[in-house]
């Protein structure tokens, strides 16, 4: 068969192999008119790099949404575990009222032994349980007397003249027990500070 019986029989059967740095294409001879195997196989290769750059721009593209998708849902799970946290610290210090009517009857010593022991000792056991309900909350009580001022977590309502120099500017007396969660101060106990002149 002759140079010019070859040109006009090409049949085109294409076998692409892909390594990094070549690219192998076996033609089978058909019919092509007026265009040379150098120009269909630089076509081909360039087509190839473009859908390689294609493929790797998708894919990147594919990756940077998933992680942005991953971080979003992560921050919306922290923010509604955060609106969880701050409804039931909302829920809890509704509930301070009811713990102050407790302490205003128990305060009252005089009054709270006359009142028959069987309906007392059952209120007495209702406020342990209110209490332990809140402990499993984390949330403390801020009671303590004989401490030092600290405005974070106290409200002076009374200062009251001490003696000794010791108790200048310590917790006296408490008016109203406050309240913590972790850090936090739900409300500032009210107190009597102590004052120390000289």
């Amino acid at each position: 068969m002759s140079k010019k019986e070859k040109k006009v029989n090409i049949d085109e059967e294409i076998i692409i192999e892909n390594n990094e740095s070549d690219i192998d294409i076996e033609f089978e001879e058909t019919e092509h008119e007026g265009v040379s195997q150098k120009d269909k196989l630089k076509k081909l290769r360039d087509q190839l790099k473009e859908a390689k750059a294609q493929s790797q721009e998708y894919l990147t593209g594919w990756q940077t949404e998933r992680a942005s998708f991953a971080n979003y849902k992560s921050e919306e799970e922290k923010k509604r575990s955060e609106r969880i946290s701050g409804m039931k610290l909302n829920l809890i210090s509704d509930f301070f009222p009811v713990l102050d009517s407790f302490d205003m009857a128990f305060s009252n010593k005089e009054a709270w032994e006359k009142v028959d022991p069987a309906w007392r000792t059952g209120v007495e056991y209702i406020h342990t349980q209110f209490m332990n309900t809140l402990a499993n909350y984390n949330i403390s009580l801020i009671d303590k007397k004989g401490v030092d001022f600290d405005p974070m977590i106290h409200e002076p309502i009374e200062h009251i003249e001490v003696n000794a120099e010791s108790e200048n500017d310590t917790i006296i007396g408490i008016i109203q027990k406050g309240y913590m969660s972790g850090d936090v101060v739900l409300r500032p106990a009210k107190v009597k500070v102590g004052k120390y002149e000289s």
